[in-house]
């Protein structure tokens, strides 16, 4: 699976013009399912995400995860969002191929899976809606940005 994961101070997905989600302090995720994906790597990427320590404690160092954002016990929110163009092959041309990406029942299922999972180990989750078209407004926090590839 893959995911780029930014820290932000607060994130919303808005779908034909009505917000389906909203956090403040925490983690976008926008996460693809690619062709042989497996629930099993929709779990470790969860289990990195709740572990990733990118939050910064009071010195400055990044040192805690969502789960903790402020070493005082905090959870973060978590915005996953669906975004099958994480997998586009750019090496044939200037239009994307996206055939490396899940089938679309696929990719559903492994989504539907990784925030049902989320939302059982994390009190703050929010989703967009899988295959819409959706405007994800973000103020990026840092900005810190990471891509995280689960194999």
């Amino acid at each position: 699976m893959l995911s780029v994961v930014q820290r932000v101070a607060e994130a919303a997905v808005v779908v034909a013009g009505t917000e389906i989600g909203r956090i403040g302090p925490g983690l976008l995720v926008l996460v693809c399912a690619e062709r042989g994906d497996t629930p099993e790597q929709a779990d470790r990427l969860l289990a990195k995400l709740l572990k990733l320590r990118i939050f910064s404690d009071d010195g400055g160092k990044m040192n805690h995860s969502v789960q903790n954002i402020d070493g005082r016990g905090t959870p973060g929110g978590l915005l996953i969002v669906s975004q099958f163009t994480l997998a586009a092959d750019t090496r044939g041309g200037n239009r994307p191929s996206f055939t490396n990406a899940a089938p679309p029942d696929t990719g559903r299922q492994l989504f539907d899976y990784l925030v049902a999972r989320a939302r059982a180990a994390h009190p703050q989750v929010q989703t967009g809606q899988f295959a819409a078209d959706m405007r994800v407004h973000l103020i990026n926090d840092g900005p810190v940005t990471i891509p995280i590839q689960v194999v």
